[in-house]
């Protein structure tokens, strides 16, 4: 049993040590402070350990710290190594804890605010911006930089390495400078899994040597009245979203991703932001009525504002989703059979090839005018001096034409000749949802 009690500790007051027993004692300080110590002997040598302040520390857990500390002695271990190696742990578990939760996102975009004044071009920035959220973002974004490996960038290179290979090059180079800041910053050790030279190098081929960019195998136009009714047949949101790609004419990466929060069904818009936009900038897509139709009979998914949310809280559907659907329809009833909707070259058409599709017919079957096809697509229509008198988006012919693109979308069983559409839209009943 100790020396001391609890109501002889709550009297003292005169500096000096005062002994409990096995070590322990209670130091007070001319100041008044009082301190539990453990003084004990290891390999010879006289040693002290705190234990805490009284009152925060009372004499019952002290008692119970001291004798801790003993049995550790006991077992040939250093109390006071074993507090260190302790709070060692717990230090680098905490820096764990606050790495996993700053992103490559959160990395990507604080570098790009620490290089913007250094890069000469304005647009630098955007481009950055731009290429990371559309080619890194869906892979790596959410994730902590010390969780990002080789496969994770391979993941995000290979869709993009044989047909956009400087852009994939890009990519690359800018995910590695991304995460030696993140190195730099002590959010990662280790190698950087996006380095080049003697790392992915042994992965995949020189970027010289990957194919050109070849335009995307698009449909013939003539052909849509013979596939749009066997899209109809498939349920699911990888052919709504597929048919939202062809009556928006819009790219695959901006319909995946696009938000409840960006459509305004009443006023028929939906503005996609300029991070989402190869061009940098907001597009603002006029919503045929087929259009509003199929949203109108999309589910809206609980805990989530993506139209198409994929199985990954806050991810959409994966950007094979369409390609996946398309390589599963059949089009044995076109002469010859075969596997797959195909171009006039035979190569199995891509959802992106819609766009084609779309510009095909605007300029063969209808007057409206190239300005207004063009920025229909998001393409910039003017450049130099001319650019700077363009104010206009044209978003009332912009309506026009895609209200007349979804008459010709929903056309079924008619004949479809390349014969001149007005520039007005016409009674449609719409896609089946």
């Amino acid at each position: 049993m100790g020396k001391l009690t609890a109501k002889q500790i709550e009297n003292m007051a005169a500096p000096g040590t005062y002994e409990d027993g096995d070590g322990l004692r209670l130091l007070i300080k001319p100041n008044g402070k009082k301190y539990w110590v453990l003084r004990f002997q290891l390999s010879g040598k006289r040693r002290e350990m705190g234990l805490g302040t009284y009152p925060v520390i009372g004499l019952k857990e002290a008692r119970q710290n001291s004798s801790d500390k003993r049995r550790l002695l006991r077992d040939g271990i250093d109390p006071l190594q074993a507090r260190d190696e302790e709070r060692a742990a717990q230090l680098v578990a905490e820096q764990q804890r606050k790495n996993k939760s700053v992103t490559f996102r959160d990395v990507s975009v604080d570098y790009i605010e620490a290089h913007r004044a250094g890069w000469k071009n304005v647009k630098h920035a955007q481009q950055w911006t731009n290429t990371l959220a559309t080619y890194a973002d869906p892979v790596i974004g959410d994730l902590a930089t010390n969780q990002i490996t080789t496969e994770h960038i391979l993941e995000v290179l290979k869709p993009i390495w044989g047909n956009k290979a400087e852009t994939a090059s890009r990519v690359r180079n800018r995910i590695e400078l991304v995460l030696d800041a993140a190195k730099a910053r002590g959010l990662r050790d280790g190698e950087n899994p996006a380095r080049w030279r003697g790392h992915l190098d042994k992965l995949l081929p020189p970027s010289s040597k990957a194919k050109r960019t070849q335009n995307h195998p698009a449909l013939p136009y003539s052909e849509l009245s013979r596939f749009i009714p066997t899209l109809n047949s498939i349920e699911g949101q990888s052919a709504c979203a597929l048919k939202m790609t062809i009556l928006t004419a819009c790219r695959t990466s901006e319909v995946l991703a696009a938000d409840w929060s960006e459509i305004d069904l009443k006023a028929k818009l939906w503005a996609i932001p300029g991070a989402r936009m190869k061009a940098g900038k907001v597009h603002t897509v006029p919503l045929s009525d087929a259009l509003v139709g199929l949203l109108n009979g999309l589910p809206r998914i609980q805990d989530s504002s993506l139209l198409f949310p994929g199985t990954r809280k806050g991810r959409p559907i994966s950007n094979m989703a369409m390609l996946m659907t398309l390589r599963r329809m059949d089009q044995s009833d076109i002469e010859g059979g075969g596997k797959g909707w195909r171009d006039n070259n035979d190569r199995v058409i891509t959802a992106h090839g819609f766009r084609s599709t779309f510009r095909d017919w605007a300029a063969e079957c209808t007057h409206h005018t190239r300005e207004v096809c063009e920025m229909s697509l998001a393409h910039v229509v003017a450049n130099g001096a001319e650019a700077a008198y363009w104010r206009s988006d044209l978003l009332e012919k912009r309506r026009a034409l895609m209200a007349d693109w979804a008459d010709f979308v929903g056309q079924k069983s008619e004949t479809l000749t390349p014969g001149l559409i007005g520039v007005g839209a016409s009674s449609f009943s719409g896609i089946d949802p």
